[in-house]
C-alpha cells in the first residue's frame, strides 16, 4: 500500500476551492476539525485508528509531473495554479488523538492549523483514511467484547472492498482487538500475527477425510486445527480429528496449539457435542474454534446459549462492518487567524441542532473518576483552557443544558487527549507498533462503564463543552438570529 502516489486522492472541488484561494491571494491560517455525530452500529463509543496512514500521506503529499499533466488535461486549472501545485508541501500543524483511543461524537479527532489551500486540500484524504479504519477498529472492539475472553481471528479479505481495504481493515482490526488475521500482507506490512487452517477443499482433495487430516497434522504438527464439517460434524469430522490427535499423542508429538474448526450448522449444539467428545476422549484442552458469517450479536448469542467455542473466525461482517457500512465523519471549518495572530471562531448552522458546530480553535481533556478509573466524561474546551482538579467542576450536556454533573474537587482526574502530530509541516510524532497500539487500546476499552459496552440501549457517555467553549457558541448563535 504505496502512500507516495495519493495527491489525487481528493474530490475535484477541493482542487477548484484551492485554485480560487490561489487567486484571490487568500493565505488565511485557518482551522479544519475532522469529527462524526454518531456512533457505529448504534453503540456507546468508537474506536480512534488510521493515524498512521495519515502521517504517511502527509510526509509524502507531492504532486508529480504526471498528476500535473492530468490536471492541466482537464481544462479548468490554470498555469500559474499548477506551478504552486509542482512545489506544493504540507506546512502545517496537524493534532490528533492517538490511535486505539476510545473516542465519541463532536470530539475532535484530528484538528488541522494550515493555510487554507493545505487544509482544504487534504480534507478527503484525511476522512477518507479516518473514516475506513476508525469503522472497522470500532467493529473488532464490538466483536471481541463479545466473545469475552476467547480470541477472533479477522479473516475477511477476500470479501473485503478491495486490497487497501482489506490490509487496512485488517490493521484497524488488529488494534480493536483481534489476536491475528489471515492477511499476509498485513502481517507483513505491520508485523502482526497472521493465522489459519485449511479450507474444505483441502479435504475435498484427498481420498478420503482421515488421510487428509493425518496429511494436514504431518506437515503442521504445532498448529494443527481440523475443519470438520466437509462431509458430518459428529459422525465422521470429530470422530476423524479424535483419531489424528490420537495418533500424535501415540507417536509423540506434543499437542500444543490443536483442536477443531466448525464452519457451518448449529454451532451452539455441535459444539457442546463436540466438547463432550474431545474431552471424553481425553483431549480436554482442544480449542473449538467456529467461523460461518458472525458478528458480535450472533457470537452473544452463541455465548447465551452455552457454547463450547474458544476462538472465533470473522470475516464478511467484520472487514466489511456489514450492518453499519460507514463511519460518518466530517471536516468543518472551525476558525480563521486574523491579522494579530487571533483565531475568529467559525460556525456552520443548521436546522438539525445536532449538525451545528462547535467554532474555536479547541482541544479535549477526558474526564475521569479517581476511584474506579472509568471516563466520566471528555471536555471539549478552547485551547489554553486549564483546570484545577482539586477545585469543583460543574459540566452539562451542551444541547440539553439542563442535564448537568458536578464533580467534587479530588474526585477526579483529566487527560488532554490530542497529540502534536505536526509542527510547521515536520513529523514529531513516532506512531506506535500495531501490536503497541493493541494493548494501549485494550486498556482504553477498560475505561468503559460496561453499561457503555452493550449493544442494545448503551449509557452515553457525555461530550460537553468548557463555559467559555459554551459562551462564545452561544453569543455567535445570538449574532446570527439578529
Amino acid at each position: 500500500m504505496k502512500t507516495d502516489r495519493l495527491a489525487l486522492l481528493t474530490d475535484l472541488y477541493e482542487l477548484s476551492m484551492m485554485q480560487g484561494y490561489f487567486k484571490t491571494g487568500n493565505h488565511d491560517i485557518v482551522v479544519f476539525d475532522a469529527f462524526y455525530r454518531t456512533n457505529p452500529d448504534n453503540g456507546g463509543y468508537a474506536i480512534c485508528a488510521g493515524l498512521s496512514q495519515i502521517i504517511e500521506y502527509i510526509e509524502q503529499l507531492r504532486f508529480d509531473s504526471s498528476d500535473i499533466a492530468y490536471l492541466k488535461s482537464l481544462g479548468m486549472f490554470e498555469d500559474d495554479f499548477l506551478a504552486y501545485l509542482k512545489n506544493f508541501r504540507f506546512s502545517g500543524d496537524i493534532y490528533a488523538i492517538p490511535e486505539g483511543t476510545v473516542i465519541f461524537p463532536r470530539e475532535p479527532l484530528v484538528k488541522v492549523i494550515a493555510p487554507i489551500m493545505e487544509a482544504q486540500l487534504i480534507e478527503t484524504a484525511v476522512l477518507n483514511i479516518l473514516n475506513h479504519q476508525s469503522l472497522i477498529a470500532t467493529k473488532a472492539a464490538r466483536v471481541c467484547y463479545a466473545a469475552q475472553t476467547d480470541s477472533v481471528m479477522e479473516f475477511g479479505l477476500r470479501r473485503a472492498q478491495g486490497p487497501d481495504a482489506g490490509v487496512y481493515g485488517a490493521r484497524a482490526a488488529i488494534i480493536g482487538g483481534c489476536c491475528g488475521t489471515s492477511n499476509v500482507l498485513c502481517g507483513r506490512l505491520f508485523d502482526v500475527p497472521v493465522k489459519g487452517t485449511h479450507a474444505h477443499s483441502w479435504i475435498m482433495s484427498f481420498a478420503d477425510e482421515y488421510t487428509a487430516f493425518k496429511t494436514y497434522a504431518g506437515y503442521y504438527p504445532s498448529s494443527c486445527i481440523l475443519l470438520v464439517d466437509t462431509y458430518d460434524t459428529l459422525k465422521s469430522g470429530i470422530p476423524n480429528a479424535i483419531r489424528v490427535f490420537q495418533e500424535m499423542r501415540a507417536e509423540g508429538i506434543p499437542l500444543t496449539n490443536y483442536g477443531i474448526r466448525m464452519d457451518s450448522g448449529d454451532l451452539a449444539y455441535l459444539s457442546k457435542i463436540a466438547r463432550n467428545m474431545l474431552d471424553d476422549a481425553g483431549f480436554e484442552d482442544a480449542v473449538i474454534s467456529a467461523s460461518n458469517d458472525l458478528d458480535e450479536y450472533l457470537i452473544e448469542n452463541l455465548k447465551a446459549q452455552g457454547a463450547a467455542i474458544t476462538s472465533w473466525g470473522v470475516g464478511t461482517n467484520l472487514i466489511t462492518s456489514k450492518n453499519c457500512p460507514a463511519f460518518g465523519g466530517v471536516y468543518k471549518l472551525a476558525a480563521i487567524q486574523n491579522q494579530q495572530g487571533e483565531f475568529v471562531p467559525k460556525i456552520k448552522l443548521s436546522e438539525n441542532t445536532e449538525k451545528v458546530t462547535n467554532p474555536g480553535n479547541k482541544t479535549i481533556y477526558r474526564i475521569y473518576e479517581k476511584r474506579s478509573g472509568k471516563i466520566k466524561a471528555d471536555l471539549i474546551c478552547l485551547e489554553g483552557e486549564t483546570f484545577d482538579c482539586e477545585k469543583e467542576l460543574r459540566i452539562f450536556d451542551p444541547l440539553e443544558t439542563w442535564k448537568y454533573t458536578t464533580l467534587t474537587g479530588g474526585s477526579y482526574e483529566m487527560r488532554k487527549l490530542p497529540a502534536q502530530i505536526f509542527d510547521k509541516g515536520r513529523c514529531i510524532y513516532q506512531s506506535p507498533s500495531v501490536m503497541e497500539i493493541q494493548r494501549y487500546c485494550e486498556q482504553e476499552k477498560k475505561t468503559l462503564w460496561n453499561e457503555t459496552k452493550r449493544f442494545v440501549n448503551p449509557s452515553k457517555v457525555y461530550v460537553d463543552l468548557s463555559d467559555k467553549l459554551f459562551e462564545m457558541k452561544r453569543n455567535i448563535l445570538r449574532n446570527y438570529s439578529h
